[in-house]
């Protein structure tokens, strides 16, 4: 194997490719580790992982809720990518959990976005993969987030937000604009204030476009706590995430009938957010 990845890749210098070896970043189909004198086979498929020179190390571990033949639902660290992205590759949920061996065709059911933390489910099975996308797509899939944003006693609750929302300036961004609407979001009051100054909302999306509830939340004035997005971007202090202020959305829970086998099904992650 390492000679067919040195004349297929040339270049990668053989140390690369031995290194990655010894540290199990390269696998077969089946997870299994391939080594600096494993046999050439024909066919079989190979996962490497790039490398990056740096990638910082992001100090919080996911919590798997929930193993079966179908489906991995995985409660997510703050901070933590569910994709390779950016800096971001070895740290990212994704690339964790096929790192243990025992997910080879794990692949992400939907996303979140690396601030957010909360629940990730993903499918195992890619023989019946497609029926679980389709509970997405179909919007067949009840997804409850928490947020902790400024109280405002004079605003009536439940309130739904519909706004058209588009690309934004930075690319990363996202703006409402003018037009037919294409996001929705309905929002309730789920606790009192604390110390008068925030409030738990609990927020029901009906649709997922990308920063949906974090731009309908600021353009309510009650932007979630902690957000450096929206309403304004706050650049991050030499490139490098404040882990004393996380930002204070949670996806808490999913409910769906499973297409497998006709039983409701319910996560709930045990994560509570808090002001401080």
């Amino acid at each position: 194997m390492l000679a067919f990845l040195e004349e297929r890749f040339p270049h990668v210098q053989a140390v690369n490719w031995v290194s990655r070896m010894d540290r199990g970043l390269i696998v077969d189909n089946n997870g299994q580790q391939i080594h600096r004198s494993s046999p050439y086979r024909e066919g079989v498929r190979i996962y490497y992982y790039r490398e990056l020179e740096y990638e910082p190390r992001i100090p919080f571990t996911e919590t798997i809720l929930l193993e079966d033949e179908n489906l991995l639902v995985v409660d997510k660290p703050h901070f933590v990518p569910v994709v390779p992205a950016g800096r971001f590759l070895q740290e990212s949920l994704l690339v964790r959990l096929r790192r243990s061996g025992k997910f080879p065709a794990l692949t992400p059911l939907h996303r979140l976005d690396r601030e957010t933390a909360g629940l990730v489910m993903f499918s195992l099975n890619p023989k019946n993969r497609g029926q679980y996308t389709r509970l997405f797509r179909e919007r067949k899939i009840e997804k409850v987030y928490e947020a902790l944003a400024p109280s405002r006693a004079q605003m009536s609750f439940p309130v739904t937000r519909r706004s058209r929302i588009v690309r934004g300036e930075p690319f990363f961004r996202m703006q409402e604009r003018k037009g037919e609407p294409n996001a929705e979001t309905r929002i309730e009051l789920a606790a009192g204030s604390f110390d008068s100054k925030f409030a738990r909302y609990r927020l029901f999306p009906v649709t997922g476009k990308k920063h949906q509830l974090r731009l309908h939340l600021s353009a309510l004035g009650i932007p979630v706590l902690n957000d450096r997005l929206y309403p304004e971007y706050v650049r991050e202090l030499n490139g490098v995430d404040d882990y004393s202020r996380p930002l204070k959305l949670l996806a808490k829970s999913i409910a769906f009938r499973d297409p497998i086998t006709g039983n409701e099904r319910y996560f709930e992650s045990p994560r509570e957010l808090n002001v401080r």
